[in-house]
């Protein structure tokens, strides 16, 4: 069973030339590429988020397959739930699942499971697809969305992750999809993100955690985050870099109360 769209037309267009136009306007293609593990990218309409998006994944050279971790904002499923069937459809054409990755996951993970109902309408690796697509039109994808676990499960989760990878050989790009501050004014958000930028760059999971609890930070990817920082790791990466930060405010006008979104590459730094 393919995955149909659930939020065409209104996180980003419905019509394939629409979208197509769309992404192109905000990727760089003149941007130099650089090997990365893994990205952190935003995920809201692309009115508001896709300027970070496409700015960050510009910067990075994608391996044949991406792991996309994102957040269950739905509340169906399992805690840690792995997309078990076909491609995932959006308005420029299907893009098919990397089997065999998702099958090594499954084996040789104590968290995930099988599970379709956490992915039929969650919005956050949706999102992410066009960009995909239109940088790397033939791409495969292992779909995980997370939620109702501890800090130390997604953490867990990503050494996982990584022990696969190193076991098999693949090469795999990990994308931790995640808004940061929520509906707080510009500058309260801004200050607040800030420091959750700067745990994530540092790839330092304990400081993630306890900036987010000490300063009620509602980073809404923060389980995909700590796992990808665990995984980023296990692979070698030593360094996070901010491409890209704003606000819904620098698109609305309205900075009163603002969503944040950061771009950020994972890399490793010889």
């Amino acid at each position: 069973m393919n995955r149909k769209p659930a939020v065409a037309g209104a996180f980003y267009p419905a019509s394939p030339q629409s979208l197509s136009k769309t992404v192109s306007s905000m990727v760089d293609n003149e941007a130099t590429k650089v090997e990365a593990v893994g990205l952190v990218l935003p995920h809201a309409g692309y009115v508001y988020s896709g300027p970070v998006a496409g700015a960050t994944i510009s910067r990075v050279q994608l391996e044949d397959t991406c792991i996309l971790l994102g957040p269950n904002h739905t509340g169906y499923g399992v805690p840690f739930s792995l997309w078990p069937d076909d491609a995932w459809e959006t308005p420029l054409g299907c893009v098919a699942i990397d089997d065999k990755l998702r099958q090594e996951l499954l084996t040789n993970s104590a968290y995930l499971a099988n599970d379709a109902a956490a992915h039929i309408r969650e919005h956050s690796l949706e999102v992410q697809l066009p960009f995909l697509q239109h940088l790397k039109p033939n791409i495969k994808i292992v779909p995980i969305v997370l939620g109702g676990g501890t800090p130390g499960d997604y953490q867990a989760l990503g050494q996982e992750i990584a022990r696969v990878l190193s076991a098999t050989g693949q090469r795999a790009t990990i994308i931790a999809s995640s808004d940061m501050t929520h509906y707080e004014p510009h500058s309260v958000a801004e200050g607040k993100d800030k420091l959750a930028i700067k745990a994530i760059i540092d790839l330092d999971a304990e400081a993630l955690v306890a900036c987010i609890t000490e300063h009620n930070i509602t980073m809404c990817g923060y389980a995909p985050t700590l796992t990808l920082i665990a995984a980023a790791k296990g692979l070698g990466a030593n360094t996070g870099e901010l491409i890209h930060y704003q606000t819904s405010g620098d698109t609305s006008g309205d900075y009163q109360s603002v969503v944040g979104y950061a771009g950020i590459v994972v890399r490793r730094e010889l």
